[in-house]
C-alpha cells in the first residue's frame, strides 16, 4: 500500500525519503519506482561512493531519473545535494532515499517542502495474504450501515502464528512455518547488539539494551509508566534515568519501538483522562521475540496474547488508514472507561474501536464504545457552540471468524476480513 503512497508524493515533492525499520520493504518499493539506483551497502562500489559523495554528491545524482539512493545517511552531503538540485531544477519526484532510521545526519538544511518523509510498516494481514479483505476499512467509514456481515479464513492459530512470524516481506519467500519465526528474532538480536549502536555512533551496552526492550515486551499496549520501565531495567543494572531514556530515544530512531499517545477530548476533566504514552512496538513480533516465546506458548496465555493482538491490529490500521493520513490514538479515564483505540482520518472522520480475542468480550468492548458516544453526546448538549464531532464508526476489531452488526450499532469484524 506503501506504492500507492509513494506515487503521490512524488507527483508532489522533488524527492521521498521513505523510513522504516530494517526489512520492512523500504528498497524494494523505491526500486519499483526507480529508474536507477545507488547503492551505499554495496560493498565493491562502497568506498568509491562514499568519497564522491563527501567530496562532489552532486556527481551522484546525474543518471535516469528516478534514482534510489539506499541507506543514504551512510553519505550525509548527499542531502543537502539533492535539496539544491530540488531547488534549481523545480522538477518533481527525481529522487528516492531509504533508510532504518529516523536519524537525520549533520546538515545546513531540513529538506523541508522539498524532500517528503514517507514511514513504513511491516506488512500488514492483507499484504501476506491471510486477510480476505473483504471489509474495507474506508468502507466502512463511508457507509458503516452498508455492513452486513464477513466470514475470516483464518482461525486462533493461524492469529497466533501471524503475531509470532510478523510482517516481514523476507518470511514471504521461506516454506518452513519454523523457519519463518526467525526473521523476528534475528532482527531483535540484531537491534539490540548491533543497531543500536550503529545508529548514531554511540557505543551502547547490548545487555541494556536487551532488558529495555525486554520490559516493554512485558508491558506492551498497555499504560505502564516510565517508572516501571526504569524499575524493570534497575533490577539488573545500576544506571541513571536519562541513560534508559537514551536508550528507549535509539529505539524510538530504529522503528523499533512505536508508542502510541492519548485521545484526550473535553468529555472527561482533564483530571479523568489518562494521556500517558501506551507501550507498543512496531511490529508484535518484536515482543514476541524479545520474550523468548513460540506459538505453542500462547495455548495456555490468552491473557499475554491479548496485548499482542491489540498490537497486530493497531498495526495494520495503521497501513490501512495510511493512505488518509489515519492517525491511531486512545482513550482511556480513571472511571475505567477505556477505548483500545481511535482512529482519526484526515478528513476529520474518527472510529472508536475496541480489539477482542474472543466474543465473549464483545459485549463489554461495545458498552465501552457507546458509553464514550454517549459521553460525548452529553457534552455537545452543554457546550452547544463548540461540540464535538460524534464518533462515525464504534467497531470491535476480533480474532474470532465471523462479523456482524450489532442492535446497539457496533459492528464486530475480524482481523481475517479487514482491509484498506
Amino acid at each position: 500500500m506503501v506504492d500507492e503512497i509513494l506515487g503521490q508524493r512524488m507527483e508532489a515533492f522533488g524527492a521521498v525519503w521513505i523510513l522504516g525499520p530494517k526489512g520492512c520493504g523500504k528498497t524494494t518499493s523505491g526500486r519499483q519506482k526507480a529508474r536507477s539506483v545507488v547503492e551505499f551497502q554495496d560493498e565493491d562500489e562502497r568506498d568509491n561512493l562514499l568519497k564522491i559523495a563527501s567530496t562532489a554528491p552532486s556527481k551522484l545524482l546525474a543518471g535516469e531519473k528516478p534514482i534510489l539512493f539506499d541507506e543514504w545517511q551512510d553519505a550525509p552531503k548527499l542531502f543537502g545535494a539533492i535539496r539544491k538540485d530540488v531547488d534549481d531544477s523545480g522538477r518533481k519526484g527525481q529522487y528516492i532515499l531509504t533508510g532504518s532510521s529516523s536519524n537525520i545526519p549533520d546538515t545546513p538544511h531540513t529538506g523541508t517542502l522539498r524532500i517528503s518523509r514517507l514511514q513504513m510498516y511491516p506488512m500488514s494481514l492483507l499484504e501476506s495474504g491471510e486477510s480476505n479483505g473483504t471489509v474495507s476499512l474506508l468502507s466502512l467509514f463511508n457507509d458503516p450501515q452498508a455492513f452486513e456481515g464477513c466470514r475470516s479464513d483464518m482461525g486462533i492459530d493461524d492469529v497466533i502464528f501471524a503475531i509470532c512470524r510478523g510482517g516481514w516481506p523476507g518470511t514471504l519467500t521461506i516454506k518452513s512455518r519454523k523457519a519463518k519465526l526467525e526473521i523476528a528474532r534475528d532482527l531483535y538480536k540484531q537491534t539490540y547488539s548491533v543497531d543500536i549502536s550503529r545508529i548514531d555512533g554511540v557505543k551502547r551496552n547490548p545487555d541494556l539494551a536487551q532488558m529495555v526492550l525486554r520490559s516493554y515486551a512485558r508491558n506492551i499496549c498497555t499504560l505502564a509508566e516510565a517508572k516501571t520501565v526504569l524499575a524493570d531495567v534497575r533490577a539488573n543494572y545500576d544506571v541513571s534515568d536519562t541513560t534508559i531514556y537514551d536508550y528507549i530515544a535509539a529505539l524510538e530512531k530504529l522503528f523499533i519501538i512505536d508508542d502510541m499517545d492519548a485521545w484526550s477530548p473535553s468529555i472527561r476533566s482533564k483530571t479523568a483522562i489518562r494521556a500517558s504514552k501506551k507501550r507498543n512496538f512496531i511490529d508484535p513480533s518484536v515482543a514476541v521475540a524479545a520474550l523468548g516465546l513460540s506459538p505453542e506458548y500462547f495455548n495456555k496465555d490468552f491473557k499475554t496474547l491479548g496485548f499482542l493482538f491489540e498490537s497486530l491490529c493497531i498495526r495494520d490500521l495503521k497501513v490501512y488508514s495510511s493512505l488518509y493520513d489515519g492517525k491511531v490514538s486512545y482513550y482511556r479515564d480513571r472511571y475505567g472507561l477505556e477505548a483500545d483505540g481511535v482512529l482519526h482520518l484526515n478528513d476529520g472522520r474518527y472510529a472508536l474501536i475496541e480489539f477482542k480475542l474472543g466474543e465473549s468480550e464483545v459485549d463489554e468492548g461495545a458498552e465501552h464504545l457507546c458509553e464514550i458516544e454517549n459521553l460525548v453526546r452529553k457534552h455537545n448538549e452543554k457546550e452547544s457552540q463548540v461540540p464535538l464531532r460524534m464518533p462515525d464508526l464504534k467497531l470491535i476489531i476480533t480474532a474470532t471468524q465471523y462479523g456482524y452488526r450489532r442492535e446497539d450499532g457496533v459492528l464486530v469484524v475480524p482481523i481475517g476480513c479487514l482491509g484498506r
